[in-house]
């Protein structure tokens, strides 16, 4: 996404205000845990601060479908980030127009959880001598190592 801050920069505004559906390019997150983005809106503004710095101070959300970790199904899973960010770090500045686009790609890729599932009947997955089983249930069976850490001396 491509910012004009010409009118910032003359002082014919002291604000731009940002209402943008924003497209994030497929190519940044098809080697990612990401499958699709979907409705992401960018509101906020774009203003200078008393030491002429341009500062974006904007949320972005939308909808990012993920892969279910155990069942491998696409999950829907809403996000929502708030961005400050001086821009004059950021991307290419050719001619007063800024590129936010790894600005907000960034903020989003911060949003993605490290797992996410739906599964809550853990007995559709099991084969020929494994089970999959949820971390509530093993806190409740017999731990081997217990023994073990009794005759170490309780370490």
């Amino acid at each position: 996404m491509k910012l004009d801050l010409t009118k910032l920069y003359t002082g014919a505004v002291n604000t731009i205000n940002l209402h943008e559906n924003v497209q994030i390019p497929k190519e940044m997150y098809e080697k990612m845990p990401i499958l699709e983005l979907t409705d992401v809106k960018l509101e906020g503004k774009v203003y200078k601060d008393s030491m002429d710095t341009v500062i974006l101070n904007a949320n972005v959300s939308g909808i990012m479908t993920l892969e279910d970790s155990i069942s491998l199904d696409p999950i829907p899973y809403p996000f929502s980030c708030e961005l400050e960010e001086e821009l004059q770090e950021f991307g290419e500045k050719t001619e007063n127009i800024l590129d936010i686009t790894d600005i907000l790609w960034q903020n989003i890729m911060l949003e993605v959880p490290l797992k996410i599932s739906h599964v809550e009947d853990f007995n559709e997955y099991q084969g020929d001598g494994w089970k999959l089983v949820s971390e509530d249930s093993m806190k409740n069976t017999n731990n081997p190592f217990n023994e073990l850490k009794d005759m170490m001396g309780g370490e």
